[in-house]
Order: C-alpha cells, then structure tokens, then sequence
C-alpha cells in the first residue's frame, strides 16, 4: 500500500485549498513522517466511525458490505451489557430510550470476526444558557495590578474583577487559560502553551490567602514584593521563586498539623480528582527528578503505570508527591470561591474560561495520553492572509484513531477539568474537532496536512458535558472554515465566536447588527489583535513592520476601515466612533453573549500578544496601567451602561 493510498484510510487530507486559494499537494517525506506519529488502528470492517444516537435523530446504523450476516451485537458499559440482540439486514434500528451515556459497540458477524467502536447516546444539544442577553468583561488575569499582589494577578484579584464587573452590569468575567504550566520554567508563559490542560497554574494562587500562610515565610522578600508590584511587566521568575518558596512552607504547616478539617476537604479533593492527579503529581516530581522530556527518562518510567506511581508515593518521594497535589487543591479552592461569589452576586454567566487547542509535547498529558496525543506533530494553520507563511504553534494535539481506541475518554478529562467551575468555555481552535492541521517536525507550515477528526462523536460528548456540567461552550471558529462546519455545530449547540474586525464583506464594509447569530459570542478584537486604541492609530502595523512581520495590512487599507467603521456606526445612528460606540453598536446585535476587553476600556494600546514572536515583543507579560481599586474610576461607567442597555447580568 502506497503512502497516498495509506493516508487516505486514516483521513489524512493529502491536498487542499489554503486561505490564500493556493492549491497544496504534501510532500511525500512530511506525509510519511505523519503516518509513522499516528498509532495503528485496526482497519474498520463493519462501520466507518463511532455510532452517535441523538434525540430527534434517525436511530439506525448501516454496516459496510464486509459483514457476514447474521451479526450479534451488543452494547456494554464496563462490565454491564446495556442491550443486545442479532440483525439480518445491513441496517439496524437501535433501541429506543436508551440512557445519556457514552458505551462500547460489540460487534461478530456470521464469520466470527468481531468488531469494537465507540456508541454514543447524546442530548438534544449542549447547554443554552440560563440568561438571554448579557456581556463579560474579559481579562487577561496575569496582568491585572493592585495593592496586595505580587506582582502579577491573582485569584483574590479575580474576586475583584468579579465585583466591578458585577457593578458595571456584566454577566461574568472571561479569562486567559489558567491551565498549569512548567514551575521550573516561569519564563515560558504563554497561556496557551500548557504542561496539562487538567489542571491549574499555581502562580495565580493568592499565597497571602492559604490558611497556613505565614509573614515570616516571606519576609525578607518585602522589599521585591515592591519592586514587583510596580513592574510594568510581570517577572514570572522572580514571582515563581517567592510564591513557590512560600507555598512549601504552607504546606509544612498543613501537614504539621494533622486534626483541622482542612486535611478532610484535602483528602476529598484527592479523590476527586482521582488517578489524573495523583498521576499528574508523579509526573511533576519524575520530571524534576530526570530533568529530561519524558521519552528521555529511564524505560520503566516513560509510559503511565499506576502500581509504579503507588510504590513512588510509597517511597521517599512520597511528601513531594503529596506537595503537588496540595498546590492543586489550593488553586482549585481558590478559584472555587470565585465562581461561588460570581453566583452570589447573581451573575448568569459567571466564569468563561479559555481553553487551549494543544499542550506542550514534554508535558503532563502527553505523557499520560500517548496514544490519544501525537507528540511528534504540531498543531498549526495553513496560510491566511493574516499569516502569509502559515502557523506552527508547537503543541501537541489530539489525533482521531487513539481517541476512538481509549472511547474519547482523554476529550471527555478535559472538557470536565475546563467546565470544573466555569458557566461558559471557549474552544480555541474548534476547526480542530472537525479537522486537525498538522504539521511534522522538522517541516515550515505551509507543509502541513489536514487530518480527519470524528466531528460528530465530539460534538456529542461536548454536548453530554456541557449538559452535565451546566455550561456553555463557545467555538473559535475562525480562519478558513470548512463548508457547513458551523451549521453542524450550531445544529448541536455549539456557540459561535464572532469578531467584529473580521466580520466584512468583500469592499470592507462592516457586516450590520443582523448579520450576528443569537447564539454566539461577540467581540470586536482577541488577544491575537491589537486593542481598539492601538488600532485606530496603526500602533499594531508599525509595531509588526518594526519586527519585520507583514501585518497583512496597509495603512490605507486601514484608513479605509476606519471610514467603514464610522458608516456602520452612522448607518445604525450612533454619532460617535470611539470604543462605547462599537460597544454600543455591539450590544445591539442579536449575539446573546458580548465581550468587552478590560485593556480596550483602559484605552491600553499594546496588545497581549502578537503571533509569530517569542523574546521580540513582551507577550503575555504586560501588565494593566491602572491598579483594580481604580479601574471604575478609569472607566467612563455612564457610557459603559449605556452602551450595554438590554444586556442583563
């Protein structure tokens, strides 16, 4: 079997159209390269891809013509048989009101030869919402400044954002990810370039908050407390070092004093969370120990194995162990009390938290999810006319075949461990569930393939979480969107994300209020684009063109949207055009859920992140200018509120 041909059976798109109109053809070398990352899958005989069962749906099933008829099947959870019976035609209508659930296919034919797939019984739809109209103040958390932190945001500050945007009217508050990163690596900050998508970044732990903290423990640390504090960017080494210094601590005091309830709650939290967490704190504590990638570490050690993590907790390294999961259960609790206090001031949304398209290939769950994440293949972008060579963003991404194998449980982890405390998600990168774009080592961008993903059974595993967990989820759906990807994912209730810079026809005129789908979230930048001030003075171009990036734009490209903008604005009566008239005009639009940037109501010009740099430019290390106690004074609050009339919290 050729490569081509090969390819072909695993869903591996060997050509297509880039968002430029460029035909692509990949490379036989890059192709083989993908096929050898991908595990081996046993050839499907009977069906073609996992059954998905949905209400209102067509209940049956059509097998291939390999199928020797008659065929047994029967559907298990575990060790428990759910249905069964025998079919003699080649369509099967499956049983009726058969529970919310996610199941094993058995499958032997007249032959003998047997088959396993993945049988989904699925909601209706994800979860609606429980409000109609309302907005968030979005948030990039490190940056947040104020009296008491050390010298990046925290999750006491979060409570603060709560507040204000409680005041202002919002519905919630929309953050960065606060996925756990590397503790040895503070420097490597971006939030989404995650160790685990399973679990939290212990730096926005308000150590001063822990039960067991003590002054004394940091001290002699006052003094750069200080100088962090009015840092305009945020030093993750020096905050790493006083936050991790100070957290050992706490937990000497915890564990020095063995009757509080505190070490009840703790144990709670332990199970829990369950095998992932004490595996992730095995991870933590092998990593430090080898201080290699995980494929470099002694055999025994490079794959999961949890009768080894029980003799490991069981052994010398067992307080360290034990450390790694108090820290978790101190962000956790933490970030608890923030969504409690979301609910008690009677915010609908509460927190909206991002989640990111990939995790580093040396991190936790890379490791735990071998066959489900394909280490040796970036998640990337074909080019656009935003990124002219294509993006490589260096994570490592789920692949279809180890999903289906391990019955989508890795998807399911982390969809829960994200919806944990939260009333919404966002999805970065949805295209992802439909297909990935992969690109292998060693390869530019542009030589990147697209691969095939089981749409269907994640959208139905999405749709059970998020009904089981009460949230809502928001897609990114940006860049080149295949055809009647967003029809299915609204159909499945799936929100859209829809970012007024980009919603324009073909002479660039703005798109008008009614062009905005009710069940969608609308912005008008993201933390990939320049902020609404730096935009109306080309601050965002020139800085580009100073890195020589190509900003995709000229500057009378630009002066143009300009005099777009104010046309729309004036087509809809609002007089102004500076940010509480786009607010404005976007709270008028159909799209149930509206996001504004704290950095756009600061006037900040600087955006948190440019794509395609590293050391050239301070990504996700700018702090806000004003302190979180002056923010409502920084804010022209009538405006705010009259530009969000309609939108309830």
């Amino acid at each position: 079997m050729d490569l081509f041909t090969k390819a072909a059976e695993l869903g591996i798109q060997t050509e297509f159209i880039d968002g430029q109109g460029h035909r692509h053809v990949t490379e036989a070398a890059a192709l083989e390269i993908i096929l050898n990352a991908l595990p081996v899958r046993a050839p499907h005989r009977f069906l073609d891809r996992p059954v998905v069962l949905r209400p209102g749906q067509p209940a049956q099933t059509e097998f291939r013509e390999a199928v020797t008829l008659p065929l047994r099947w029967k559907i298990v959870a575990g060790l428990k048989v759910i249905a069964q019976g025998e079919t003699g035609g080649r369509t099967i209508t499956w049983p009726a009101n058969l529970p919310v659930g996610s199941y094993r296919l058995h499958l032997t034919d007249a032959s003998l030869l047997s088959e396993e797939v993945p049988f989904i019984v699925a909601p209706p739809k994800a979860f609606g919402g429980e409000f109609d109209r309302s907005w968030i103040l979005a948030v990039q958390l490190y940056g947040v400044r104020s009296s008491r932190n050390w010298g990046m945001g925290d999750f006491t500050d979060l409570e603060g954002l709560i507040e204000l945007a409680a005041g202002l009217g919002a519905g919630g508050v929309g953050l960065n990810p606060l996925h756990a990163l590397f503790d040895d690596r503070p420097a490597d900050c971006s939030p989404y370039s995650p160790n685990s998508r399973l679990f939290l970044n212990a730096l926005y732990i308000d150590v001063e908050k822990l039960t067991e903290f003590s002054a004394l423990a940091s001290a002699d640390s006052n003094d750069t407390i200080a100088r962090l504090r009015q840092s305009e960017i945020v030093d993750y080494i020096a905050v790493a070092e006083l936050k991790w210094r100070v957290l050992r601590s706490a937990f000497a005091a915890f564990k020095a004093d063995i009757k509080t309830n505190r070490q009840a709650a703790f144990t709670k939290f332990r199970a829990e969370r369950g095998p992932l967490l004490s595996r992730f704190a095995c991870f933590e504590v092998l990593r430090h120990k080898f201080k290699a990638p995980w494929w470099e570490w002694p055999e025994e050690w490079r794959h999961p194995d949890d009768t080894r993590c029980a003799k490991l907790r069981a052994g010398g390294d067992a307080a360290e162990i034990e450390f790694v999961e108090f820290v978790q259960w101190a962000a956790d609790q933490q970030l608890q009390s923030c969504r409690e206090l979301a609910t008690k001031l009677g915010m609908k949304v509460g927190l909206y938290l991002d989640v990111a398209v990939g995790v580093q290939s040396d991190g936790f769950d890379a490791w735990n999810e071998q066959v489900a994440i394909s280490r040796h293949l970036a998640v990337g972008a074909p080019p656009d006319p935003l990124n002219t060579a294509g993006q490589n963003w260096g994570l490592a991404g789920f692949n279809a075949a180890g999903l289906e194998v391990q019955s989508f449980e890795p998807f399911r982890d982390m969809l829960r461990a994200s919806m944990r405390h939260a009333g919404a998600i966002r999805l970065d990168h949805v295209l992802g569930l439909k297909r990935l774009y992969l690109v292998p080592h060693g390869f530019a961008a542009r030589n990147g393939v697209y691969v095939q993903m089981p749409f269907e059974a994640l959208l139905a595993l999405t749709a059970q979480e998020s009904v089981a967990q009460r949230c809502v989820v928001i897609g990114e759906d940006l860049g080149t969107v295949p055809e009647g990807f967003r029809e299915q994912m609204a159909d499945w209730g799936i929100w859209s994300y829809l970012v007024m810079m980009f919603e324009r026809d073909d002479r660039g005129s703005f798109r008008g209020v009614d062009h905005y789908t009710p069940n969608a979230l609308v912005t008008f930048n993201t933390h990939d684009l320049s902020t609404y001030a730096g935009w109306r003075c080309f601050s965002d171009l020139a800085l580009k063109r100073s890195l020589g990036i190509d900003p995709g734009e000229s500057d009378d490209a630009r002066w143009h949207a300009l005099a777009m903008l104010t046309d729309v604005l004036r087509h809809h009566a609002i007089d102004n055009d500076d940010l509480y008239a786009v607010v404005k005009f976007l709270a008028q639009t159909r799209s149930r859920l509206l996001a504004i940037s704290l950095e756009d109501l600061l006037g900040v010009i600087d955006q948190p992140n440019i794509p395609g740099t590293v050391d050239e430019h301070p990504n996700w290390r700018r702090r806000l200018p004003v302190a979180i106690d002056e923010m409502a004074a920084a804010i022209d609050l009538a405006a705010l509120k009259d530009a969000t009339q309609g939108r309830t919290a």
